[in-house]
């Protein structure tokens, strides 16, 4: 289960992605092991991101 912060930023980052530029997403998960959000976006599924259980966005 995402954490409060974890879902904040998934808020921004999609909001940023398909409003702003306009990028699909393709994938949202979580790593049972490490908690941590995974983000797969773009065309061509390029860009990815990483959420850590405090918010912070890698």
């Amino acid at each position: 289960m995402p954490t409060a912060a974890q879902l904040e930023s998934l808020y921004r980052m999609s909001y940023q992605l398909t409003y702003m530029m306009l990028q699909p997403m393709h994938l949202v998960c979580v790593d049972q092991r490490t908690h941590n959000l995974y983000i797969l976006a773009g065309y061509s599924e390029d860009l990815e991101f990483e959420i850590i259980p405090n918010g912070e966005v890698f």
